[in-house]
């Protein structure tokens, strides 16, 4: 029986993932932190199955790769922070009104091309041809995406009982 290199991988994962994120979380002092960089430095070795079955010791090369990217990411947040200090907050974008809300929770149960054609479209004014770019698919395509995606929206906004309840965003019961 051979052993694939899947399985090798499944392996050092079993044997070794709480360990590397023990150790990574020891580095960055954050426990999400320490859980990603492991994450990303298997998803690394997923890439390359053949070369990391061929590793003579394949814990050290995922520490070594988790610890680079916690260090990659630590000097871009560094960076950020430098930037939002000298240019400030971003404005609050986060619109609370009822209908708002009821907006974005609808939008969230579409499939996910309809949504980010819809959010393109309406919520960043784009024109079809640049959403169509965007999504790296045909401006058909988008079109389809938008009227589904429209019909949709008017279902999952339009209470039965309620139907005198309108808003720019539709028909959304604003008595919950």
């Amino acid at each position: 029986m051979t052993v694939s290199d899947d399985d090798v991988i499944g392996d050092v994962y079993a044997g070794c993932f709480r360990r590397l994120v023990v150790q990574l979380y020891a580095v960055t002092g954050d426990l999400g932190e320490a859980q990603e960089a492991v994450q990303e430095a298997f998803t690394r070795a997923l890439a390359a199955p053949r070369r990391f079955a061929g590793l003579d010791n394949p814990e050290a090369w995922l520490r070594r790769v988790a610890v680079n990217v916690a260090r990659s990411r630590h000097r871009r947040r560094r960076v950020l922070d430098a930037l939002l200090r000298r240019i400030g907050p971003p404005p609050v974008v986060a619109d609370t009104a009822p209908e708002h809300l009821a907006l974005l929770a609808a939008l969230r149960r579409l499939p996910e091309g309809q949504r980010h054609a819809l959010a393109l479209h309406y919520l960043v004014d784009l024109p079809v041809e640049e959403v169509a770019q965007t999504l790296a698919v045909s401006v058909g395509t988008v079109k389809s995406r938008l009227s589904r995606g429209r019909q949709a929206l008017a279902l999952l906004l339009t209470p039965a009982d309620n139907a005198d309840a309108a808003t720019p965003y539709g028909r959304v019961d604003v008595r919950s």
